[in-house]
């Protein structure tokens, strides 16, 4: 049966199936949105517990170090001065606070009024565009303002930090973000702004602690900075994956993924079984050898090893084909690209997608299944213009071509144009009836649809056609793989659970299916040992399964190893 990838994953798997990355990943693709929910609140795919907690680990260990350096407070926010209670920009002297008898008290009051009258003129160049003047004001209220008055200060910094931000001068947006977050810890506009400027400047640890901050001071509600601590903690986790696993050779996917991946396509001439006629006899030598395809053909020798699963060789096979300009060149030229993205080599796979695509004799299947996967590699490469092209190009020049709809579904989701990819999933499922993939990636749709926009009964009514979907095809590993992806948004996480059980029965050697089951355990019960442990299954399973990689190099960064 299909494959049980998430949907993200099945599009980004026509370019390179063994990334794996799923709905709660990103990945892509992430893409992007990805899954159920919006890109934002699949943002952690641990979970906000973890983040909840890999943000204290952080902030302690900030808060320590700068104890042991003498620092002046804990930027993330342990702690927070207490008088800081007037609006930002509007806070006013105490009276009689100078020196103890008073006699400092107007000179005082003075000294923060001109400081306040700077900072309203600074305002008032800000709100113009002119950021030079204005930071020439702000600094002058820094230098009038009484040093005790932490909340005033804190604000002036912060106000110039603003205005070098609009000059892209992000070292002085953080070196003022820090001042301002020195003299009032809890400050979120001065964390949010100077993660920002961390962000620009590349350093992705230090945007993580303050963005961290700044969502649990915001209780996950700030749809901006759950976004940024998405986009960081993934290349985190991009990178953690990539120097440790960086010596870990290039491998195909387990037979049973690439199996399942040929299964997303039913109108592929490629992945089709050989011809009668195609193969002698099957008479074998004493070695047990399969004996050779009649013709001297590499296609037909790469085609007889798909079917033996030995995939190593077909590359190497096809290449033979297309050096020799054998008959079957275009079928040669797509097998090998696709044998090309399956091992994740995009820039060898293009040139030969091209070719094919550009042989108007060729088989119509042969080249819109060529578009396909081009417009899929596309989509991962966050073109999704071009993307777009290639699926529109494949419609037009097969318009029976029930993949063509299929893949194209599967784009329009994770574009959010989900009326789209509901008719082309219904086209798909005209063209083949009995195309269970489609038939649980439409009822996926019709979910994302009704959750987005939150609408109960709609939600109602999409779990039901879960239900009918898995008991129509009860061998259809997806429709229990995205069923979990729903349940888990409703946090029905044990029957989530069950639904991910039942993938794995169906199909044991499907790593992504444990990195998913993993990602639930830390959302659901936040156990880091019983996550890890499904993730590094999927591992095992699947050494190149970058999903689950970047997944594990994620959790490591939250929980502030260093390996």
């Amino acid at each position: 049966m299909a494959a049980s990838k998430p949907v993200e994953a099945a599009v980004v798997a026509a370019a390179a199936p063994s990334s794996g990355s799923g709905v709660g990943g990103g990945g892509a693709t992430a893409g992007p949105g990805t899954g159920g929910l919006p890109r934002w609140q699949l943002a952690l795919a641990v979970g906000a517990p973890l983040l909840l907690g890999a943000g204290a680990m952080y902030l302690w260990s900030r808060q320590r170090r700068r104890r042991e350096a003498g620092g002046r407070g804990d930027a993330g926010g342990l702690k927070r001065n207490s008088e800081r209670k007037t609006p930002e920009g509007r806070a006013s002297p105490a009276p009689g606070s100078g020196h103890p008898d008073g006699s400092g008290a107007h000179l005082e009051m003075n000294s923060l009024d001109r400081a306040q009258a700077a900072k309203n003129k600074g305002n008032k160049y800000f709100k113009a565009g002119k950021y030079e003047q204005a930071i020439q004001c702000y600094t002058e209220a820094i230098s009038l303002c009484p040093i005790e008055k932490n909340a005033d200060l804190s604000t002036f910094y912060q106000n110039r930090a603003a205005a070098f931000e609009q000059l892209q001068k992000w070292k002085e947006v953080a070196q003022d973000c820090t001042k301002a977050v020195e003299l009032n810890p809890k400050y979120v506009k001065a964390l949010f702004r100077r993660a920002k400027a961390h962000e620009k400047l590349d350093n992705k640890k230090e945007c993580l602690e303050d963005v961290t901050a700044v969502c649990i001071l915001e209780g996950f509600q700030n749809q901006q900075s759950m976004l940024l601590a998405d986009k960081v903690l993934k290349l985190l986790g991009k990178e953690k994956a990539k120097e440790k696993y960086k010596n870990r050779e290039p491998l195909m996917p387990s037979p049973q993924f690439i199996k399942s991946y040929f299964s997303s396509f039913t109108d592929d001439i490629i992945s089709q079984p050989m011809l009668k006629g195609e193969k002698s006899d099957e008479d074998k030598d004493k070695e047990g050898e399969a004996s050779e395809v009649k013709e001297n053909s590499g296609y037909l020798r790469a085609k007889q090893y798909m079917e033996e699963e030995n995939y190593d060789k077909i590359i190497s096979e096809c290449s033979k084909e297309i050096d020799a300009q054998g008959k079957y060149m275009a079928e040669a030229l797509l097998l090998r690209a696709t044998f090309y993205l399956l091992i994740g080599n995009a820039n060898a796979a293009k040139p030969d997608l091209d070719k094919v695509i550009s042989l108007k004799e060729a088989n119509v299947k042969l080249r819109a299944n060529a578009l396909i996967k081009r417009g899929s590699m596309y989509m991962q490469q966050q073109q999704p213009l071009l993307s777009t092209q290639d699926f529109n190009m494949a419609a037009d020049i097969d318009p029976q071509n029930a993949d063509v709809y299929h893949h194209r579904g599967q784009l329009k989701i994770l574009l959010d144009q989900v009326e789209e990819a509901v008719a082309d999933f219904d086209e798909c499922i005209r063209l083949r009836p009995e195309s269970a993939l489609a038939q649980a990636q439409k009822c996926f749709a019709l979910y994302r649809q009704a959750y987005t926009g939150n609408n109960s009964s709609q939600i109602q009514a999409a779990m039901k056609g879960f239900e009918e979907v898995i008991k129509k095809f009860p061998r259809c590993a997806e429709g229990y793989a995205l069923y979990a992806q729903a349940l888990t948004d409703q946090q029905q996480f044990g029957k989530a659970d069950d639904m991910y059980d039942k993938c794995i029965d169906l199909e044991p050697d499907n790593a992504t299916t444990y990195v998913h089951k993993g990602l639930l355990q830390l959302q659901w019960k936040q156990d880091l040992d019983r996550g890890l442990e499904l993730i590094s299954k999927a591992i095992e399973i699947d050494n190149k399964c970058d999903f689950a990689y970047e997944t594990m190099g994620t959790i490591e960064v939250q929980r502030g190893k260093r390996s």
